[in-house]
């Protein structure tokens, strides 16, 4: 059984930072890029960071500077470190797998988590 679980949401005041971890189990990690998009009230879910299984990195450019996303292979855990975190930046928080095979395996989400940024 495949599970994503996040952590690492919370309130924080604007300017404040926050870790985000994905903890991934029932795949292969290093198979598997891993993303973190977020989903505002009444918005679209959107892409924030992804990096690559060996850790190219592409970034949302609304967090370009302020968001480092990382991970750690041997863990099977995916981390996005937010820095400088703004009211803009509140919004649910999901980790996502992505198979580089896509056609043997298929992606999977984790459940989310909350972050909220406000004063």
């Amino acid at each position: 059984q495949v599970q994503l679980v996040e952590s690492g949401g919370g309130l924080v005041q604007p300017g404040g930072s926050l870790r985000l971890s994905c903890v991934a189990s029932g795949i292969t990690f290093g198979r598997y890029y891993m993303g973190w998009y977020r989903q505002a009230p009444g918005k679209e879910r959107e892409l924030v960071a992804v990096i690559a299984t060996f850790g190219g990195t592409n970034y949302a450019d609304s967090v370009k500077g302020r968001f480092t996303i990382s991970r750690d292979n041997s863990i099977n855990t995916a981390y996005l470190q937010m820095r400088n975190l703004k009211p803009g930046d509140t919004a649910v928080y999901y980790c996502h797998a992505d198979p580089v095979d896509k056609t043997k395996f298929t992606d999977y989400w984790g459940r989310g988590t909350q972050v909220t940024v406000s004063s």
